[in-house]
């Protein structure tokens, strides 16, 4: 009789907390749809990285049913491929850097609009910078050609004017790791400053106050207040990051070195490779392939970097 009477007080509480909870479930629905829809619903597509796909008809599923199932010979391919270790390597270096910078830059920028005093300035800088992460690679990749032009790039017309030679950009492979790099920096450097300056909003002003009562410096009070109140932030931002690191952003890679043959063996990353396969073969076996080991790295890296951090601190894990 004891238990019935508390599966009867059970049911109401249930019943309460879904009440209460309706208009949040409510608010999540149009997520929730847009996620089955556009994320797991096409993961079934990632069987054509174990076949030979070939068309058919004008039915995908038929298609993906009649094709041969090869197994893992679309990865075979990649691996054996010349190409293959210097676009792992090109993959992972230059992200591994760009998660560097843009996690320290942002942080440090982002630091120093919060000192300003004068607040109309921090907002015209803060705007400034955001600008161009809404610029798309095609405009960026032609603003550098205007610099790097062999012809009449702004470049090569100050180092004749220095007397020293011109430099055919776009065939010579040695600057182009460092242009990269500072390009994508530029880029995201106002949507990593946002980030940081909406955390930095959330930092309880009294411990400014009772560090400059105690006589503790402005740089002492960023290096013993400010970074250590980011830290769950930047934890996040990281393990994010690490997510991708088998990825690059194509327009970057693609769009602004122009798809210069000579510059591949610094340029060349994942996604343009997959790209160039895809246009050259018309083989989408080899292209999901490397998208699947892609993802399945991203995951991994992700899984073991929140495990690592939570052994650090529970509380800043991601889940």
């Amino acid at each position: 009789m004891e238990s019935k009477k508390n599966t009867l007080k059970e049911k109401p509480k249930k019943t309460s907390k879904f009440k209460k909870n309706l208009p949040l479930i409510l608010f999540c629905i149009p997520g929730m749809i847009w996620f089955i829809l556009l994320s797991y619903l096409p993961m079934f597509g990632a069987l054509i990285a174990f076949k030979d796909y070939r068309v058919f008809s004008k039915n995908f599923f038929v298609n993906l049913f009649k094709s041969d199932w090869v197994g893992f010979r679309n990865f075979e391919f990649f691996f054996k491929s010349n190409d293959a270790w210097t676009i792992v390597r090109n993959t992972i270096a230059y992200n591994a850097v760009f998660i560097v910078l843009n996690i320290v830059v942002g942080m440090f920028v982002a630091i120093a609009l919060n000192e300003l005093i004068n607040r109309k300035s921090a907002k015209a800088y803060q705007t400034s910078m955001f600008l161009p992460y809404f610029l798309s690679w095609v405009v960026i990749s032609y603003a550098i050609f205007a610099f790097l032009s062999p012809d009449k790039g702004i470049l090569n017309r100050i180092l004749q004017s220095i007397g020293a030679e011109k430099i055919n950009w776009y065939s010579n492979t040695k600057w182009w790791p460092l242009i990269l790099i500072l390009i994508n920096t530029w880029k995201n450097l106002g949507y990593n400053t946002v980030i940081y300056l909406s955390a930095l909003s959330g930092i309880d002003k009294t411990y400014y106050e009772a560090a400059s009562m105690d006589g503790a410096t402005k740089w002492q009070q960023i290096k013993y207040i400010t970074i250590p109140m980011l830290k769950p932030v930047i934890t996040v931002i990281f393990i994010m990051a690490l997510a991708n690191i088998f990825r690059a952003d194509f327009g970057l890679f693609y769009q602004v070195p122009k798809n210069s043959g000579p510059l591949y063996p610094v340029t060349d990353v994942m996604d343009t490779y997959v790209f160039r396969t895809l246009t050259r073969t018309g083989d989408i076996g080899l292209s999901s392939a490397v998208s699947i080991l892609q993802s399945a790295v991203g995951a991994v890296l992700i899984i073991l970097a929140n495990k690592l951090v939570k052994r650090v601190d529970r509380e800043r894990s991601l889940f």
